[in-house]
């Protein structure tokens, strides 16, 4: 059957193994590299929906095993599914609520057959099966659904990644044979932690099947950047060229560009919302801890350039805000954070376009290093 995925590289840069692209689907385009924000309750935490769309999202995350427990799957696909239940018109990706396995470990019980979880709201049971995952995923009617793998922190024994990379291949082979929604793509995920030879057969498995896309996994779980960078120039050559990739959880601005450079084209975080919850905001010059007392008479915006809310107003008032537990203060940096990422992928597309991203690269990791940064984006022309 025809794929609900479109995908296409338009250009690839010379230095690096950065892509720019494309992925159409019938709720709309993604131009890749792309960031999603995070709406794991089918809300980007302190955002309208119209809110989001003006930051430059194209697509946002949503994840099962919270959906799941409220309002429930079934609601939402009595309500008309999650696009409508959250007023949100363009694709939507749902995780699978395998992250969960890893986040909530205590809470779990992993067998072959799934993840049994205590449910953190009320201690009720709930059991997710890669069946199950999929069945959640059809009923809130995403548009690319991740297939239910087993995550492990890092460091682990060897023996321990194995074996859930090894589940990790089963369940998802169990995801495809009981998906019915051919309007949903599938896409698996890549585990094996930092061993690239369990990455590579993780990898080889998966590719055997007929995804529509692949995510990285199992990263951004405790092991140091430099680590997760090897992990993803490892990984990546072992993914089918015509299609996505997707890099699950990462993370800061710097994490980006350096998988974007290792052949990256998808990401999620919710670095840039939580940080906003908590007075820091990301610009070119670096990260800005607002309730620094620095900041008590500055005038300025936190980035002269930026079109977002925030940036309307000077540091001096953003700080005000969150000293005074002003709920208006973490809605504008959200609106500033996720307004910059989206600024991030695109003048990232931008270099890869013009042929630079390599020094352009460069260039970043200096400026964030030395924290001396840059007050406006780099041309994007």
């Amino acid at each position: 059957m025809p794929s609900p995925l479109a995908f296409a590289v338009r250009q690839t840069c010379p230095q690096t193994m950065a892509r720019l692209g494309r992925i159409e689907m019938r709720r709309g385009a993604i131009d890749t590299p792309a960031f999603m924000p995070v709406g794991t309750l089918g809300t980007v935490k302190g955002l309208t929906v119209d809110q989001v769309a003006t930051t430059g999202a194209q697509i946002l995350l949503g994840n099962t095993y919270h959906l799941a427990l409220r309002p429930g799957d079934e609601r939402i696909a009595r309500l008309g599914g999650l696009h409508r239940f959250m007023g949100w018109e363009h694709p939507i990706l749902t995780d699978s609520g395998g992250f969960q396995v890893f986040s909530l470990a205590q809470r779990v019980q992993i067998t072959e057959e799934g993840a049994t979880f205590r449910s953190h709201i009320d201690g009720a049971p709930l059991r997710l099966t890669p069946e199950d995952s999929i069945r959640i995923q059809e009923n809130l009617g995403s548009d690319i659904a991740m297939v239910l793998d087993h995550v492990i922190g890092l460091p682990a024994p060897r023996e321990a990644v194995e074996e859930a990379m090894e589940r990790s291949t089963r369940w998802a082979r169990r995801c495809l044979e009981a998906a019915r929604l051919d309007s949903q793509a599938k896409f698996a995920i890549v585990q094996g932690g930092l061993d690239l030879e369990l990455r590579r057969r993780s990898a080889e498995g998966l590719t055997a099947m007929p995804f529509d896309g692949f995510a990285v996994g199992g990263l951004s779980v405790g092991e140091p950047p430099a680590e997760m960078y090897r992990v993803i120039s490892g990984t990546t050559p072992h993914l089918p060229a015509d299609k996505p990739r997707y890099l699950m959880g990462v993370g800061r601005p710097i994490d980006l560009l350096e998988a974007i450079a290792r052949g990256i084209d998808m990401f999620d975080c919710v670095m840039p919302t939580r940080n906003a919850r908590n007075a820091l905001a990301f610009t070119w010059e670096g990260e800005i801890r607002l309730r620094n007392a620095v900041h008590a008479d500055d005038p300025r915006p936190l980035s002269p350039e930026c079109p977002c809310l925030a940036c309307r107003h000077s540091r001096a008032y953003l700080r005000h805000l969150f000293l005074a537990k002003e709920m208006l203060g973490p809605i504008l940096v959200t609106h500033h954070n996720l307004t910059f990422y989206q600024q991030l992928v695109r003048t990232a597309r931008s270099r890869i376009a013009a042929g630079d991203y390599g020094p352009w690269l460069e260039r970043m990791r200096t400026c964030w290093t030395t924290q001396s940064g840059l007050n406006t984006p780099p041309s994007e022309h």
